[in-house]
């Protein structure tokens, strides 16, 4: 199979384990380990999943620059598996706030409930509207927040204060200083990181 093929199809929606019938030979969650994206002057502007990084080195838009040492294997090619990844073609980056949504708020709130503290898995988090949208809270960047089930259990329809709760900090809109300053945590556990992220 050539990878004109596998790129078609890749650009047809198929998921990267169906268009290469890969498999692993160790860990299952390679395909969901994040991936720094650089702009093509080497600017960190994104994270990405390993899954997304793989289509877009295969369709020739980024080439990897680090591995993170896992394998994917096709019947004629072999994978490794991207840990930093940079445009071939500079990309110009609008100053504007990411699309609201699930992922973006957990991503923003680093997987902790904004009102105990506690590191959960995406799973296991909640979005909790600060103000009850029963009481005219908006969907919002500024009232959203990620929230354990036992914390929106307790906080129910009344706000922080009425529950004798309290914001860890004040939920604002993801925007480029949010997203670099998530980059450089998460940068502090990857070596393969660091030189593009520290400087």
């Amino acid at each position: 199979m050539s990878l004109h093929r596998h790129n078609s199809r890749a650009e047809a929606g198929h998921s990267v384990t169906a268009v290469f019938g890969i498999h692993q030979d160790s860990d299952p969650q390679a395909l969901h380990a994040p991936v720094l994206v650089l702009n093509a002057s080497y600017e960190p502007i994104n994270i990405c999943a390993a899954r997304r990084a793989i289509v877009l080195v295969l369709k020739g838009v980024a080439m990897a620059e680090e591995e993170n040492g896992h394998f994917l294997h096709a019947a004629r090619l072999t994978l490794r598996v991207p840990s930093v990844i940079r445009l071939l073609e500079y990309r110009r980056i609008p100053h504007q706030t990411r699309a609201l949504s699930r992922k973006n708020i957990l991503l923003r709130d680093r997987n902790t409930c904004q009102y105990c503290g506690e590191l959960m898995a995406s799973s296991e988090l909640t979005l909790d509207h600060v103000v009850p949208r029963s009481r005219g809270g908006a969907s919002t960047w500024e009232n959203l927040v990620a929230c354990c089930h036992t914390c929106n259990r307790r906080k129910g329809n009344q706000l922080p204060p009425e529950a004798s709760m309290k914001l860890l900090r004040e939920p604002h809109a993801f925007n480029l200083h949010t997203s670099r300053h998530i980059m450089r945590l998460m940068g502090r556990s990857d070596d393969k990181w660091r030189k593009y992220l520290f400087y």
